[in-house]
């Protein structure tokens, strides 16, 4: 007797919603701590790391595009690691991968509770945690598995949501405060500025407050149009938070001055020219970012385990697809459940560490796939880079300075990781599969 046919996804995210979950993916709880560290580090030279960090990333960023839009499936680095260099490679990208996404959704979960405790102390107690950690995780599932039109809806109002209080933080601090300015450019390259390794660490906080867009590629099988809305969503989100995080730089720097100190910058920068109820709307602006982060996970991550499913490399019941909304139900209730639990019994050190390592390699391996499938899919349908090799050669060497500050800690990760990967593949070596390279 035949069977039917496995449902296949709707193609339901279009142009506004992919740039949403790219600007998701990057702003989340870091740029309410981030400008403290940069200000100890920097002083008034502080607003230039922005312009470093985000030159270095959008290098980045244009591989990602090129490579990106010629897959309209999911996966991300994971797919585009199988078609370039082979089924271990990409499975090691996918155990990569869903492991900072699972840690750091995790994290951002955490960071929710502290903040909402601010308003309900006694959510911080044990028991109201792990309810309201529940609650929160729970309702985004609910969204997700009821289809991707309503879970890519509720991820673009996110967005805008938490992108609001930020604007207005800027506009108004940018007409009520009056401490110094930054630097002239002239001075960042004069004697007597910061020391260059001040500058080296700077840049490497910011690779990290910048990344996460990866995310955004996952879920490339419920996207309209790849080839065209993959390079514009990409450059239009780091564009965006480019000045978000500048301006906001640059607000914080005129209302604590060059040695800005404390957790909540934003907050204690809003209280300056806003007064209490300024320090708590940045609050709930706090609120609102680290949600709208998670509502992007919650869309995504959960599409990394149902491709590796779809090409043989995890078990198949993760791409399973339900019939009546057409979303891989199995994949997001797992990975809604892994949070929950991290959320509750992990450490938020250990998901720095392992985001660090997994990033490099991750956008390492993407830069130079740039050149690899130039020469496997000659014909393939994508936006091409002009002068492919300059952009790959400054991606790698960007991505390679950063990797010389990894630690004992980060090596030891990737190690375990090296090896679970390794077990998956000889698990899955024997099994059928659609990789175009194995």
């Amino acid at each position: 007797m035949a069977t039917s046919p496995q449902p296949q996804l709707i193609r339901a995210i279009g142009r506004l919603s992919l740039t949403a979950l790219v600007v998701n993916g990057i702003v989340g709880s870091g740029i309410y701590g981030l400008p403290s560290e940069i200000s100890r580090l920097l002083g008034t030279f502080g607003p230039w790391a922005y312009v470093a960090g985000a030159a270095g990333i959008a290098v980045v960023m244009a591989c990602f595009a090129e490579v990106g839009s010629q897959f309209p499936e999911c996966g991300g680095p994971y797919l585009y690691s199988c078609v370039a260099f082979g089924r271990f490679w990409g499975i090691l990208m996918g155990w990569l991968n869903w492991l900072v996404r699972l840690t750091s959704a995790a994290a951002n979960a955490n960071v929710f509770v502290a903040y909402f405790a601010q308003f309900f102390p006694g959510a911080s107690e044990p028991t109201p945690r792990g309810c309201l950690l529940a609650v929160l995780l729970g309702i985004l599932a609910v969204i997700n598995l009821r289809g991707v039109r309503l879970g890519a809806g509720v991820n673009t109002f996110l967005a805008a949501a938490k992108l609001a209080p930020l604007a207005i933080f800027i506009l108004l601090g940018l007409a009520l405060a009056r401490g110094p300015a930054p630097a002239p450019l002239p001075e960042v390259f004069a004697a007597g500025g910061p020391a260059w390794g001040n500058w080296f660490t700077a840049i490497l906080l910011l690779i990290f407050a910048y990344g996460g867009f990866e995310i955004a590629t996952f879920g490339m099988a419920e996207a309209r149009n790849t080839r065209r809305d993959m390079p514009f969503a990409l450059f239009a989100g780091i564009g965006s938070v480019f000045v978000i995080y500048t301006l906001i730089q640059v607000v914080v720097l005129r209302a604590l001055g060059g040695a800005a100190g404390g957790s909540a910058p934003i907050a204690q920068a809003a209280r300056v020219f806003l007064g209490p109820a300024g320090a708590a709307f940045m609050s709930v602006g706090a609120l609102l970012s680290v949600y709208g982060n998670l509502s992007g996970s919650l869309m995504n991550g959960p599409r990394l385990t149902y491709a590796m499913a779809e090409r043989g490399d995890f078990p198949p019941v993760l791409g399973a697809v339900g019939t009546r909304f057409r979303t891989p139900y199995v994949s997001i209730v797992l990975y809604a459940v892994l949070v929950f639990a991290l959320a509750l019994f992990g450490s938020f050190k250990w998901n720095a560490i392992l985001a660090a390592v997994a990033r490099l390699f991750t956008y390492g391996t993407v830069c130079v796939a740039v050149l690899v499938l130039r020469k496997r899919r000659p014909d393939s349908d994508a936006f091409r880079l002009p002068a492919p090799q300059l952009w790959v050669g400054a991606g790698v060497v960007f991505l390679g300075a950063a990797a010389t500050r990894m630690d004992r800690g980060s090596v030891a990760i990737l190690t375990a990781t090296f090896a679970v990967s390794l077990l998956n593949w000889l698990w899955a070596r024997g099994r059928p599969g659609t990789h175009a390279t194995s």
